[in-house]
C-alpha cells in the first residue's frame, strides 16, 4: 500500500511539537520557582500520567467489541446491514479474542499512551489557564477554561495515538480488507499487530506509522474540546451546594464522563470516518475535501456509519475512564501527601 503521507507535512508537524514543547518548558519553569515548587509539579504530572494509564486500560476492556464493530462500519458502509448485524458476523466468523477484540493489544497500548499523555497535558494546561484567568486552584477553572486546556493537550496526545490507532484499525478491519483483496486478486495475509507494523516500516517507514497524522489532529483538538468542557460542565452541575466538583462520588462522576463522551463523539464523528478510511483503506487527501468527497459520493449517512455502536460503547467506556482516573488520582495524592 502506497502512502500518502508527504514529508513537508511530517515535518510541519514535528516542528509545531518541538516548539511547543519548548514552550511549555519555558512555562514550566516560571510557574515552578524554587526546588518545592518543581518537586510538586512533578508529583502532579506523574499523577495524572498515571491515573490517565490506569483509565485507558480499563477503557479498553469495556468498550473494545463495540470499538471493533465501529470501525469496520465506517471502513466497510456497505458491508453489514447494521449494528447488530456486523457484531453478529463478527462473532460467529472470527470469534471474541479474534472478532470482537482483534486489536486489543495496540488498542491497550494506543489508550494507555493516548490518555498519560493527554491526562499528563491536561494538567499542565490547566495551570497555564490558571494563569491566564488568575485562579489559584485548577477546581476553581471554568467549563470554558478546561475546555481549552483539552483543546491544546489533545495535540501532544495526537503524536501518540496515531501510530497504534492505525495498527489497532487495520487488525479490526483485516477480514473485510482479505475478502476485499481476494475480489481483486491481490494477496493477504492475517497476520498479528507486531508483524503489522514491521510490515509497514519495511514498505513505509516510519512515517507510514503517521498515516493520518493530520486527521487525527483534526479529529483530536477540536474533540477535546468538547470532551473535557462537557466532562467538566455536567460535574459542575452535578456539584450539591457547598462541595467540591471532586465530593460529587462515582455515580455523578461516572455521568459526566458519559456525556463528556457522547459530546466528543458527535462532534468529530465525520472526521473519525475519514481518519479510519485513510489508515485501512488508504484513502488520500486532506480532512474536509474528504468529508465533502465522501458525502458527495455515498451520501451524507456515510460519514455516521458506525456512529451507532460508538455512542453505544462511550457510556460506559468514557464513564470508566473518569472514575478510574479521578479515583486513582485520589488514591495516589494520599499516598503521596
Amino acid at each position: 500500500m502506497k502512502t500518502s503521507y508527504k514529508n513537508w507535512e511530517w515535518n510541519l508537524y514535528c516542528s509545531i511539537f518541538i516548539n511547543i514543547l519548548r514552550h511549555v518548558k519555558r512555562f514550566r519553569t516560571n510557574i515552578n520557582m524554587g526546588p518545592e515548587g518543581s518537586s510538586n509539579s512533578f508529583k502532579d504530572a506523574a499523577i495524572d500520567f498515571t491515573a490517565g494509564s490506569v483509565g485507558g486500560v480499563g477503557l479498553v476492556y469495556v468498550g473494545q467489541p463495540l470499538d471493533t464493530i465501529k470501525v469496520k462500519m465506517q471502513t466497510f458502509p456497505t458491508l453489514y446491514r447494521g449494528m447488530v448485524d456486523c457484531f453478529r458476523e463478527t462473532l460467529f466468523k472470527e470469534g471474541i479474542t479474534r472478532g470482537l477484540y482483534a486489536g486489543t493489544v495496540p488498542a491497550i497500548v494506543a489508550n494507555v499512551a493516548e490518555n498519560s499523555v493527554l491526562f499528563a497535558a491536561y494538567g499542565t494546561c490547566q495551570k497555564a489557564m490558571m494563569i491566564i484567568t488568575n485562579k489559584e486552584k485548577a477546581e476553581d477553572l471554568s467549563a470554558l477554561a478546561n475546555a481549552s486546556a483539552g483543546f491544546c493537550a489533545a495535540f501532544f496526545s495526537s503524536f501518540t495515538l496515531c501510530p497504534t490507532e492505525l495498527i489497532k484499525c487495520q487488525l479490526q478491519a483485516m477480514r473485510e480488507v482479505q475478502m476485499q483483496s481476494i475480489t481483486t486478486n491481490s494477496g493477504h495475509q492475517m497476520i498479528g499487530p507486531w508483524k503489522l507494523t514491521q510490515k509497514i516500516i519495511q514498505q513505509e517507514g516510519i512515517q507510514g506509522l503517521f498515516r493520518g497524522l493530520g486527521s487525527t489532529i483534526a479529529r483530536e483538538m477540536p474533540g477535546y474540546f468538547f470532551f473535557f468542557g462537557g466532562y467538566e460542565a455536567t460535574r459542575e452541575i452535578l456539584t450539591p451546594v457547598g462541595k467540591r466538583k471532586d465530593e460529587i462520588g462515582p455515580l455523578r462522576t461516572m455521568i459526566a464522563g458519559a456525556v463528556g463522551g457522547i459530546v466528543f463523539w458527535a462532534v468529530i464523528f465525520p472526521a473519525d470516518v475519514v481518519k479510519s478510511r485513510i489508515q485501512v483503506s488508504g484513502l488520500s487527501g486532506s480532512l474536509l475535501p474528504l468529508i465533502l468527497q465522501i458525502s458527495r459520493k455515498e451520501g451524507i449517512r456515510a460519514l455516521y456509519s458506525g456512529l451507532q455502536p460508538t455512542l453505544v460503547r462511550t457510556v460506559p467506556a468514557t464513564a470508566t475512564l473518569f472514575l478510574l482516573y479521578e479515583t486513582t488520582k485520589k488514591v495516589l495524592h494520599k499516598l503521596c501527601d
